[in-house]
């Protein structure tokens, strides 16, 4: 009796282990970035990103006080996830086209990789959280290329002062080019990469000094 007992006992389901505060909130996190991917912001609900969880909404109150205290910490790991791609693509690099090459591969290297958050950080933004979203990401991948291109104007005799406008047009035209590239899936990201550096490099190189306004 004793023994069918045992082995009856042994048959039985161990209960699952709870979540953690941390582990539900990152898992929040991983649906509610699918949620804002697929829907956008306007669209996604906390009720889906609830269900999808098999929680209860005031849960999802509990750890971000409503859509938008998620949705911001979806973008916030969004903008980490790019910016470290990029720095870790420029580390050790010093030669200034390998810089731009590195960060235009970096950027597109995310793009490939992480769709539904670039998909996210390219939307409008809701009212309030404008930090972190796409424009936000370009400024400051923008300051590091800034540094960069004053140097490069130094050393060339061009007016340093106009360094911010044209690091903000390289970084852009690598965002617009993504968005782009994001949508036909072609060609191929060595290629894409490829045609961005030359014309970035080698436009460049042609600059005028004082250029006909």
């Amino acid at each position: 009796m004793g023994q069918r007992a045992e082995a009856a006992g042994s048959l039985m389901v161990a209960p699952a282990r709870r979540m953690t505060g941390e582990e539900r909130r990152e898992q929040l996190i991983d649906i509610g970035r699918t949620v804002f991917a697929e829907r956008g912001f306007a669209g996604a609900s906390i009720e889906e990103i609830s269900e999808r969880a098999g929680i209860s909404k005031p849960v999802v109150y509990g750890h971000f006080g409503g859509k938008e205290g998620l949705y911001s910490a979806v973008v916030e790991r969004e903008v980490a996830r790019v910016l470290a791609m990029i720095a870790e693509a420029l580390d050790g690099s010093e030669h200034p086209r390998e810089l731009v090459e590195g960060a235009a591969d970096a950027f597109l290297r995310y793009i490939e990789g992480e769709r539904d958050g670039f998909r996210i950080l390219v939307r409008d933004a809701p009212m309030g959280t404008a930090k972190g979203t796409l424009p936000s990401v370009l400024g400051v991948v923008a300051e590091r290329a800034e540094s960069i291109l004053i140097d490069e104007f130094e050393a060339r005799g061009f007016d340093p002062k106009v360094a911010p406008l044209y690091s903000r047009a390289l970084v852009g035209m690598v965002a617009l080019v993504g968005q782009w590239w994001l949508d036909v899936g072609s060609p191929a990201r060595s290629l894409v990469r490829a045609h961005i550096v030359n014309l970035a490099w080698n436009g460049l190189r042609g600059l005028e000094q004082e250029p006909a306004g």
